[in-house]
Order: structure tokens, then C-alpha cells, then sequence
């Protein structure tokens, strides 16, 4: 059930690993859950729990590491091989005592992964310190390196089936804006229109639907406009004030955002 084509999906080791070896990285362990998806096809809500996926110059196809239960979300969703889809033992998972580093260190260890210059996205967002440090212990053989970016800056230059799915959650972004729009009335309660904005973007079209978006519907309004990263209230919109609607559309997890600006009455000159 991969998203993309076997060949596709092997460009992009192809192009990660040219770009590994320019960097003189023979394993790179990839922790943010795009990337995890970008290489794999793995699709899975877990990414609060330590995963990774890694890709070894030595290794025709990357090694998707997750907690034990998901691993049959990547028996689903992802393109490689079952025996390249691991699970570590849920006894590793908020322990006091061992982190699944440990497991994937041991792991590495045992397919003969685990000596040179291992990248590192450092700088993922669930990546954590504790994580480093546990890998770092169990890598005592290996130099790690960051590579924050690395899989980043082969993601900017889009296929034609990427470009089409971002044009889909176009498509998605439009009906959910206008959903929103149409909503911000006199009277009407912020949660209401977002309740709205939801059911335009999981319904999406006649042809595909939505999915849930990275980023919830941002909906500041009055004087909550005078800063970003507001979402919504019970309160109502009222006649006078302006409301900013931030919002996107997602499919297949290509996202398309868009900001408008409505203000009930006569705007301010």
C-alpha cells in the first residue's frame, strides 16, 4: 500500500546516499517522522515513542525501526521488505532503566552496522537528548555525526506525483477556507466554524478525501489578531472585529496552506 512507486521510492535512497557519501557518512539514522515516511512509505501516529529509519551505504534498501505494535502499520504502509520492518520489545518503551536506543544500537550492532561515521538528525523534533545519549552509548564503535537536513534538501525538489498530490490538498485548502469564510458571521461560535473547517478538510472531494493536517486551524480573532498562533474559543464573532484564518489541506501527507483575512463590518481606515 506504498503512496509511490518501488522506483520512485529507490531514487530517493539513490539521492540520499550519494549525499551521504559526499558527507563521508556510511549509516545514516533518520528520527523525523517525514523523512522516516519520505524513504519508506511508513505512515504510522507513533512518532512519540523513539523510531527511525536508516539507511546504510552497504544496504540495498532501509531499515525501518519502530515500537513492536507498529510494526504491522509498516508491514502496511511502507515498500520494503518484512524482514527490514523491525519492532523493539514494548518492555523498552518509558523505562526508567533502558531506551529503545538501546535495542536499535544492538540492532545495528548485530547486522554489522554499527562502526564509521554515523549521521544523526540531531536536531529532529522527536529526537530526543535521553535518545542521543543512549545511542551514543550503544554505538561505542561509531562517530556520530549531525545530519540534520540531509534527507531535508533532497525532499525540496518534488516529483510529478508529489506535486500532485500537493495540488489535491489545493483543492482541499480551497473548500476549507470557504467553509471558514462562509462561517465567520455575527454571533457564531469560533468552535462552530472550525467544526466546519474539519468537515471540509477530512470530506475533501468527490474524487479523495482529507486527511488531518500538521498544523490545526489557527482562528485568532479581535484582539488575539495582534499575535500569531491563536486557535479558537467558545466565544462568538462579533460585528467590528477581524478574524485570520490559517489553514491547509493534506493528502496522501503533501500539505497546500492558506491565510485570509475577514473582518465583520466596516474595517478600520
Amino acid at each position: 500500500m506504498a503512496t509511490f512507486t518501488i522506483e520512485e521510492y529507490r531514487t530517493r535512497i539513490h539521492a540520499t546516499k550519494e549525499r551521504m557519501s559526499n558527507a563521508g557518512i556510511e549509516l545514516l539514522i533518520a528520527a523525523d517522522p517525514a523523512n522516516m515516511n519520505y524513504l519508506t512509505g511508513y505512515d504510522g501516529w507513533s512518532f512519540y515513542t523513539p523510531q527511525v529509519v536508516c539507511v546504510a551505504l552497504t544496504e540495498e534498501e532501509p531499515i525501518c525501526i519502530v515500537r513492536g505494535m507498529d510494526r504491522a502499520g509498516g508491514l502496511v504502509t511502507a515498500w520494503i521488505a518484512e524482514h527490514n520492518m523491525v519492532g523493539y520489545p514494548d518492555h523498552y518503551v518509558q523505562a526508567a532503566e533502558i531506551h529503545p536506543m538501546d535495542y536499535i544500537g544492538a540492532y545495528l550492532s548485530d547486522r554489522g552496522l554499527a562502526r564509521g561515521r554515523v549521521g544523526v538528525e540531531m536536531d529532529a523534533y522527536y529526537y530526543s537528548a535521553r535518545a542521543h545519549a543512549a545511542l551514543t552509548r550503544a554505538l561505542p564503535d561509531a562517530e556520530l555525526t549531525d545530519a540534520t537536513n540531509l534527507i531535508n534538501w533532497i525532499r525540496v525538489i518534488k516529483s510529478n506525483a508529489e506535486i500532485g498530490f500537493m495540488q489535491d490538498a489545493a483543492r482541499l485548502v480551497e473548500a476549507a477556507m470557504r467553509a471558514g469564510i462562509d462561517a465567520v458571521r455575527p454571533g457564531v461560535r469560533q468552535c462552530d466554524a472550525v467544526a466546519g473547517i474539519y468537515n471540509a478538510q477530512i470530506r475533501g472531494t468527490t474524487e479523495f478525501g482529507g486527511e488531518y493536517t500538521s498544523i490545526v486551524p489557527m482562528l485568532p480573532t479581535g484582539a488575539a489578531t495582534s499575535t500569531p498562533h491563536l486557535t479558537w474559543s467558545s466565544e462568538s464573532f462579533k460585528t467590528g472585529e477581524a478574524t485570520i484564518l490559517e489553514l491547509a489541506g493534506c493528502h496522501n501527507r503533501y500539505h497546500c496552506p492558506m491565510s485570509r483575512t475577514v473582518h465583520l463590518g466596516k474595517p478600520p481606515t
